[in-house]
């Protein structure tokens, strides 16, 4: 029936622009006819007037172009132009409406057929190997289309995101949101997504986005005939408020909140479900893209037609090519401030995490190499390696074109392998080049000789570990118990707290508890307190 209203518009429309270009070339004709007829009579009147008055020069006689006049305005083309909009939305119908079909017999099919290896599965193997051949369960074609299409009483996750963000548009800064939606089996296997633009009133808060973005997946699970689905959440307060804990207090959360209880009810089950950020990561992306697709503007270069978006730091158009995109978040920012940015963390001996004021999403690593020296980008793989080891956990090979950084338990039980009593001798062998050394004196590995032994020779203290405790001892440095760094008071008062968070007095290395000493020792010396007016503070 569907298939045959479409023949008639189409037809309709067809036969509606025969008669408006018919119309149109009859008008021309008309036109033509009479601007004739005007020049005929304009030639005789000229004609008669040149008799009566002799002297007139006929060379002065100018003729009158009609077709110069005003143009009128072409409804004609506008009528025309409206039927080829309507015919081509027509047309993206149908092919939405086919693709919808498609995509539900598709689902219907998968569907079977794990059903049908499921059975496979629970086959005896005596059986399967006598029968295996005999067993077939074909799909039916029709089946996508019934009314008992294994589509309803599947069970199916839907996974919805919408994010409301302030942005750069050009030189105005403007709020601007989107949706991010997925469809997936049981298994966690997409079949469809999308993204959605909203509006300005859809971009108010973050609450009516999110609430958005769960009424436009649950329309999109209601459009594959769904019939059980769980939809996820990772606002809190949002699955407070679907989940009826919680009474909005704003009309249009209130509103919305209700539209998704309407469409709950349209399902034979459907409920929501809590999950972290990280689980709705991939729709997460889908809303951001969203959001990016309404702050890029279209620019001509000698290269060609390009795209541009304002960087929120420098606030200048950069090519889409040359901005940076933060894992986790999504935010964005040009490779030049993101190098700045990454360099000065690096600088200060700090991970770095996105630059958006409040976030704290790690900048990964392999995602770096976009604009930064390959060198930095090794430095970042050394401080995140020696972020995730505890302070106490550490150990370096003390060779020094090695040094590789490696954990004290992991390099145990690597060297067990290769050195009968490792555990008790401290003999260990570097993960990375294969040399044999001492984590005690932490030096090459002395062979023959007790650490004790070895601690009162010159080859310890020309050592490196050696010559730093023989230098810390004549610097009056003091060492801290947890990590073994060296500190040096320059100035200020004798409680030290070191870069591992220890605490404890420079004057004895007793440890401080609850910011309070454990010795008797002075807190300060007036020498170390009191400085000249016009001198430079050194450094703690």
């Amino acid at each position: 029936m569907a298939a045959i209203e479409d023949d008639e518009v189409s037809l309709i429309l067809e036969e509606q622009r025969e008669e408006i270009m018919a119309a149109k070339t009859l008008a021309r004709d008309h036109d033509l006819a009479f601007n004739l007829q005007m020049q005929e009579a304009l030639a005789v009147s000229r004609a008669a007037h040149t008799s009566s008055v002799p002297d007139s020069p006929t060379g002065d006689a100018a003729t009158v172009d009609f077709t110069g006049a005003e143009e009128e305005f072409d409804f004609t083309s506008l009528i025309l132009q409206d039927i080829a909009r309507v015919d081509q939305e027509r047309r993206d119908r149908e092919f939405g409406e086919q693709e919808m079909k498609r995509l539900k017999v598709d689902l219907d099919r998968r569907i079977h057929d794990q059903k049908f290896a499921k059975e496979l599965m629970n086959i005896p193997e005596g059986d399967w190997s006598k029968h295996g051949d005999n067993y077939q369960k074909p799909y039916s074609l029709g089946a996508g289309s019934s009314s008992s299409s294994a589509i309803g009483n599947e069970s199916f996750r839907v996974y919805c995101k919408g994010l409301v963000s302030e942005e750069m548009i050009g030189d105005t800064r403007a709020m601007v949101g989107g949706v991010g939606v997925a469809i997936c089996d049981s298994t966690d296997n997409l079949i469809w997504e999308v993204k959605k633009v909203l509006g300005a009133e859809e971009s108010k808060s973050p609450e009516i986005a999110e609430l958005e973005g769960l009424v436009h997946g649950l329309d999109e699970a209601l459009t594959f005939d769904l019939g059980r689905v769980t939809f996820f959440i990772d606002h809190f307060k949002v699955f407070q408020y679907v989940t009826g804990r919680v009474e909005p207090r704003q009309s249009a959360v209130a509103t919305l909140v209700n539209q998704v209880a309407v469409l709950q009810k349209k399902f034979s089950y459907c409920q929501p479900s809590l999950l972290t950020r990280n689980d709705v990561k991939f729709v997460f992306k889908l809303a951001r893209d969203a959001i990016v697709s309404q702050i890029k503007w279209p620019e001509e270069t000698s290269k060609g037609k390009t795209f541009k978006e304002t960087c929120v730091i420098c606030y200048e158009g950069i090519t889409v090519d040359k901005m940076f995109s933060v894992d986790g978040c999504f935010h964005r920012f040009c490779f030049s401030c993101m190098k700045q940015h990454v360099e000065v963390k690096l600088l200060g001996g700090q991970t770095a995490s996105c630059p958006s004021e409040g976030c704290k999403s790690e900048v990964k690593i392999e995602c770096c190499a976009k604009f930064l020296d390959p060198k930095l980008v090794d430095v970042m793989i050394q401080r995140k390696k020696e972020g995730s080891i505890g302070v106490t956990d550490k150990v370096y090979c003390p060779y020094p074109k090695c040094s590789e950084l490696m954990v004290k338990a992991e390099v145990l039980e690597y060297t067990k392998q290769f050195f009968v009593g490792a555990e008790q001798s401290g003999a260990r062998k570097c993960m990375k080049c294969g040399h044999f050394f001492c984590t005690q004196c932490k030096v090459p590995w002395h062979y023959n000789v007790t650490c004790n032994d070895f601690s009162k020779t010159k080859g310890y203290q020309n050592a490196g570990d050696g010559m730093l405790k023989s230098l810390a001892q004549s610097k009056r440095w003091r060492q801290c118990i947890k990590c073994n760094n060296m500190v040096e008071l320059v100035w200020g008062c004798y409680h030290i707290t070191c870069r591992c968070g220890y605490e404890f007095c420079y004057t004895c290395g007793a440890e401080w508890k609850k910011k309070k000493a454990t010795c008797s020792c002075p807190i300060w010396d007036e020498r170390n307190i009191i400085r000249e007016r016009n001198a430079i503070p050194p450094r703690r």
